[in-house]
């Protein structure tokens, strides 16, 4: 007896876009994530770049997901009611010699069937983005390139998929795997289940569980990305994604927009041993402020406003495995997932799902629902639609955090609405109350009396991110 038919091992953008998937069908699909909240490993520390293609090596895997991936984040972005734009792509050349190089991109993204690249001369690319260093030469447009937010993406899958039947069960750690007769015996710190098959989409863990049930190992490095995020006063630098082609200063960093008007600066890259080892480094961060300045000239360095690391699972062959593996019939790995992993996730739920479906002969459920609506946001309506709402609601009109002018209203669908938020980082990442110029210096005591009160809590209870994150310490005498 079979507690699920599937169970995925993972909550960020391919474990989530996998799930929403398959809720497409009729089948009984359980989420394990061993955090709080889904977007709390790779996917919450990213760029956000939607890439064009033209980077993977023709036929890869990598290849082929991340054309695909672009070609639906469009419709997919408007289904889930989630930010996206085409803000098109620059690769700077800084010397003749170097074209070589660039020429070779552009044809390795013809051959991946990346759509309108071209290569501009330096009066075009200054001409479209007066910023970029004087030292240019020439560089590679791709204009299908874009920018999306990497945590509404994520947790708009999420809602999504349990809207439409997936169960998740958060606080849930994978520690052993089994393969029986058929399907697999999971034990977790929550008990013991059985699956007929499992998708392994855990991120930089991704390969322990797969040596748990396969003899063909495979291994997976973290490698750490430091980033700066500037203010939003600085978000308008540049319009476009610009990355420089590795050149004599090695391979440098990008400088993009990001999907809410800042500015983004990184990533590193640098191979650790800690699968947690999130901590920014004054040697990361040096390195990105070191390098970003010959791609972009006259940055704002001073408007930096945040910095952060995330961890990327770099697979020792440098490419996706999403197959299932040979010998643990019905373990389907989605593993390696690094970059261009956020744009090819929509590619990878599609593909991993088929399979499943084709295998298991699913039926598709006549009452899908496709369409998502995202948290009201006050400031998108106008003035007599805001008033109205406000009449209806007052904690509409209850400024909570004034960088982002978040509203109580706000905070307490993020907290209500399916797969709501537990922890301030919940809050936060689905709201960006606290994501501002103060980084929740102000706002962060009064969502936490919010939590609370929604979550029918103590504030001592209330966590920055889960576990033993607690803020408040103390009796009631001590907090009061």
């Amino acid at each position: 007896m079979y507690d699920y038919d599937v169970v995925i091992i993972g909550g960020g953008v391919s474990g989530c876009a996998v799930a929403r998937e398959l809720s497409r069908c009729k089948v009984n699909v359980c989420v394990f994530e061993k955090e709080e909240d889904v977007c709390c490993g790779t996917s919450k520390a990213n760029s956000g770049i939607v890439h064009a293609g033209y980077d993977a090596p023709e036929g890869s895997v990598k290849a082929r997901m991340n054309l695909r991936g672009n070609e639906l984040m469009e419709t997919l972005a408007e289904e889930l009611d989630i930010p996206f734009e085409r803000n098109g792509s620059l690769v700077l050349c800084l010397r003749r010699e170097d074209m070589p190089g660039l020429r070779k991109l552009y044809d390795r993204g013809i051959a991946n069937g990346v759509k309108e690249l071209r290569i501009l001369d330096r009066e075009e690319v200054l001409e479209m983005e007066p910023n970029v260093t004087d030292e240019v030469f020439a560089a590679l447009y791709a204009p299908s390139a874009g920018i999306v937010c990497p945590f509404e993406l994520n947790i708009a899958l999420a809602e999504n998929a349990y809207v439409n039947g997936v169960e998740f069960r958060f606080r849930t750690e994978v520690t052993e795997i089994k393969k029986l007769e058929e399907g697999f015996a999971l034990t977790t710190d929550a008990g013991e289940f059985k699956a007929r098959y499992v998708v392994n989409a855990a991120g930089v863990y991704a390969d322990r569980f797969h040596n748990m049930v396969s003899k063909d190992k495979i291994h997976i490095t973290a490698r750490r990305g430091d980033y700066c995020l500037l203010d939003k006063s600085a978000g308008k630098h540049v319009r476009s994604t610009i990355f420089t082609l590795p050149g004599e200063y090695g391979k440098g960093v990008l400088v993009a927009p990001t999907a809410h008007g800042n500015l983004i600066l990184g990533p590193t890259a640098i191979d650790i041993e800690d699968k947690e080892g999130t901590n920014t480094t004054r040697e990361g961060l040096d390195q990105v402020l070191g390098k970003v300045g010959l791609s972009v000239k006259n940055l704002p360095v001073r408007q930096v406003i945040t910095s952060f690391a995330g961890l990327r699972a770099h697979e020792s062959q440098d490419e996706f495995i999403i197959e299932e593996a040979e010998d643990a019939r019905g373990f389907i790995d989605c593993a390696g997932i690094e970059s261009p992993g956020l744009t090819s996730c929509p590619a990878i739920g599609e593909y991993i799902a088929g399979m499943l479906r084709d295998r298991m002969e699913l039926e598709e459920k006549e009452d899908f629902i496709a369409v998502r609506k995202g948290i009201l946001r006050p400031q998108s309506l106008d003035r007599e639609e805001r008033a109205a709402l406000i009449r209806q609601n007052p904690a509409y009109g209850n400024i909570i955090c004034r960088c982002e002018m978040i509203t109580e209203g706000e905070i307490m669908d993020a907290i209500n609405r399916p797969l709501g938020a537990r922890s301030l980082d919940g809050v936060k990442r689905r709201t960006r109350a606290g994501m501002g110029r103060c980084q929740s210096g102000f706002c962060s005591p009064r969502t936490m009396e919010i939590l609370a009160r929604e979550r029918h809590m103590d504030i001592r209870e209330v966590t920055k991110s889960g576990g033993n994150s607690r803020i408040v310490t103390g009796t009631n005498k001590d907090v009061l």
